[in-house]
């Protein structure tokens, strides 16, 4: 399996990429810096890391090109790439902001990353695998639905609602095709750095990173060649596949 992993230098996506890598996928990971995604992909058995900005189409384009030529083609794309509330508002959970109160920059900016980053790696990628004999998965990492819904969270909220209706239109085009679209979220809150320190709900227990392994090194396996279209839970993973094979 080879595999491309955006925003793999930390949180969910340095979690999902060191899964891949120790399963045994060759694995290509991103990050804005390209020297910090080298030293990071330095630790993982036979990773590679590369510099992308996945807000510039130019960017994507040369990224991909680069990961397709040193892995040899592409098998999964993880779209997870992302920024959070924080950069809006860095007391998103103690001190929210109403919609109005966000500056148009900030939205931007998460709109850009959250939903047109998936947008744009997800063009990128489908026109090479098409090209290529039309095999490939792509999982698109989102979040729960009430978080889409709290408030003080434009624009993140938004991004994320956005890129899982992307999600599942992309599964919809590809539908006749062997290329496979699926969705993956945490289950809740992450020890990432999103949620500040300190800011955590009382009775609420933070997930680790580690959460995603298991069910992206199954759906990049051959158990998961013919799931498309799902949204799974990672904290939910061992019952949803249980049920899975149970054919419930």
């Amino acid at each position: 399996m080879k595999a491309l992993v955006t925003g793999g230098t930390s949180g969910l996506g340095l979690a999902m990429a060191s899964a891949l890598a120790t399963s045994g996928a060759t694995v290509v990971l991103t990050g804005r810096s390209g020297e910090r995604a080298s030293e990071v992909a330095a630790g993982l058995p036979g990773a590679t890391g590369i510099g992308l900005d996945v807000r510039d189409e130019a960017s994507v384009e040369k990224a991909v090109d680069e990961a397709w030529q040193r892995l040899g083609g592409v098998d999964l794309l993880v779209n997870n790439a992302g920024i959070g509330m924080r950069t809006v508002n860095p007391r998103f959970m103690t001190d929210p902001q109403g919609f109005w109160e966000v500056p148009a920059d900030g939205f931007r900016a998460v709109i850009e990353t959250n939903l047109t980053g998936y947008f744009l790696m997800a063009k990128a990628v489908t026109k090479r695998m098409l090209a290529a004999g039309g095999h490939g998965r792509i999982v698109n990492i989102s979040m729960n639905h009430t978080t889409m819904r709290l408030p003080g969270f434009v624009p993140y909220g938004p991004s994320r609602a956005g890129s899982e209706a992307l999600s599942r239109i992309m599964a919809a085009d590809l539908r006749d095709t062997d290329i496979r679209v699926n969705l993956l979220l945490p289950g809740g809150g992450t020890h990432t750095g999103m949620i500040p320190s300190g800011a955590v709900p009382e009775g609420h227990t933070l997930l680790e990173s580690s959460v995603m392994g298991p069910p992206i090194v199954w759906l990049a396996s051959d158990d998961a060649a013919d799931v498309h279209d799902e949204r799974i839970v990672a904290a939910e993973f061992d019952s949803w596949l249980r049920d899975r094979n149970s054919g419930r």
